[in-house]
């Protein structure tokens, strides 16, 4: 199921029935102008709600994209960076970047309590950013019954996106404008397929948050999720922290896999007993689990081997998408794909005050829905589709997606400047950490045009505010002039 929905599903909004049944009315677009603090810096800007018409590979219009675009005004605009994003599932919109993440406004609190504040760590300073839902999440729909299906693809979903992205720069004259597409979890992977199939955009650089990477043969993907467990067990105590940081125990146990522990996997049966037990022991040291349990397992653990036996003890299991979150061993299962404690995991938020905050609505709207309708003015009798799971659940899997990060490397052999930001969290087991290094590395990326960030988190490498004051600042510098 993760391969299938890997998503930051804790910053979602509540879910809503899916309405893919009727043909969506055209929505006005909606212009509104705004100001904020930015980075300390004052910044007046625009907010652009768009609906654009998208074939998902030419032929005539199918879908429906909606986009919201933040465009500084108080500045040039042509040597101003933009910034295309979007989420992952596939299914998920924008919701976790845009107002979790680099939006204006972030949004605090849970259920009833939701509010939209002011967010200073948005990157609008440095950069125009234009948030993209995919056909059949957000505003975005298929223009009539059965159209949706040919845009749930990896191929068909790339195109249309890519699409919109050339269209934009178009509308909004910005042919000259230093341009960017930002993808988490499986956008990672739209990500890459943009970037190969869109020479024509000229893409100065793409970035990858929580990267989807699967590693293939029978060792690396033990090899590679190793250091995952190891920041995990250390965020948990469950090995001496002596000092050290996650991420000194985590570059620790890479060291330890790349050399040791991959080459007792490849011995296999011919490894003698004194040093299969050695291993066993590195391993206890490096994870915490018992060294019994390990070489039960014949050195090889699943994801599941480790959340459900680090904190067994105590009675309870990790997430996945963050390790850090726990549950009971014997709490009722949830429904898939909500079986996991890491999905609602949000780490504590130090005191202070908030600004900004924009009224309840009056109209008994979800936050989000009231921030587009009463503040931005965009009028839509549509439903704010969060996370369409009917789209996950119909998604037509095999089109190349195992490849996009080798078609990534192919896209910047043929285009010089561009350049590839990745950023990973440590306590993340569903997108390792090493996992997507590797992959990056294996297909070729050069080292030297790719910048590499990892950070105290899960999947959502923005939740922790700490965390995301530095991501943005790493945004910031990527996308320099």
């Amino acid at each position: 199921m993760l391969r299938h929905l890997l998503v930051t599903l804790a910053l979602a909004a509540s879910l809503s029935g899916a309405a893919l049944a009727e043909a969506p009315q055209a929505p006005a677009a909606a212009i509104t102008t705004h100001n904020g603090l930015f980075n300390g810096q004052p910044v007046a800007y625009r907010a652009h709600v768009e609906a654009w018409r998208v074939s998902p590979g030419g032929g005539d219009p199918s879908g429906q994209i909606i986009t919201t675009s933040y465009v500084r005004t108080d500045v040039p605009s042509g040597p101003r960076p933009v910034i295309f994003l979007f989420n992952g599932g596939p299914g998920a919109s924008t919701t976790p970047l845009h107002f979790g993440a680099f939006g204006p406004k972030r949004r605090l609190g849970e259920g009833a309590e939701q509010r939209m504040v002011d967010n200073p760590d948005s990157p609008l300073d440095a950069a125009d950013l234009v948030f993209i839902d995919p056909v059949g999440t957000g505003y975005s729909r298929p223009l009539e019954d059965g159209a949706g299906q040919a845009f749930w693809t990896p191929t068909g979903d790339a195109l249309a996106v890519k699409a919109v992205i050339a269209d934009w720069l178009t509308a909004h004259g910005r042919g000259g404008s230093p341009r960017y597409v930002l993808g988490q979890s499986y956008g990672t992977t739209r990500a890459a397929l943009i970037a190969q199939h869109g020479a024509d955009l000229n893409l100065d650089g793409v970035l990858l948050f929580a990267l989807v990477a699967r590693p293939p043969g029978f060792e690396m993907p033990y090899v590679t999720t190793l250091p995952s467990f190891a920041a995990s067990a250390w965020s948990h105590g469950r090995i001496p922290r002596e000092g050290r940081t996650a991420q000194e125990v985590y570059e620790t146990a890479v060291e330890f896999a790349r050399t040791d522990y991959v080459r007792a996997l490849i011995a296999g049966a011919s490894l003698p007993e004194d040093e299969k037990r050695a291993v066993a022991q590195a391993m206890s040291d490096l994870i915490g689990l018992p060294k019994d349990l390990i070489l039960e397992k014949n050195l090889r653990l699943s994801r599941a081997d480790f959340y459900l036996n680090l904190l067994k003890d105590q009675g309870l299991r990790t997430g996945q998408l963050d390790a850090r979150a726990t549950r009971r061993l014997d709490a009722p299962p949830q429904r898939p794909p909500y079986d996991d404690p890491g999905l609602s995991y949000t780490p504590p938020r130090p005191p202070g005050a908030v600004t900004g905050q924009l009224p309840a609505s009056t109209a008994g709207l979800s936050a989000v829905e009231s921030y587009f309708k009463e503040h931005l003015g965009f009028a839509t009798p549509e439903t704010y589709e969060a996370l369409n799971l009917e789209v996950n659940a119909a998604w037509t899997w095999g089109q190349g997606e195992d490849e996009a990060n080798q078609r990534l490397a192919e896209a910047m052999a043929a285009n010089p400047k561009l350049r590839v930001f990745w950023a990973a969290g440590l306590f993340d087991l569903s997108t390792p950490a090493y996992a997507g290094r590797y992959m990056l590395d294996q297909a070729g990326v050069p080292a030297e045009r790719l910048t590499a960030a990892l950070f105290a988190s899960g999947h959502s490498v923005f939740v922790d505010p700490e965390g995301l004051t530095r991501l943005s600042a790493a945004v910031r510098t990527f996308v320099a002039p």
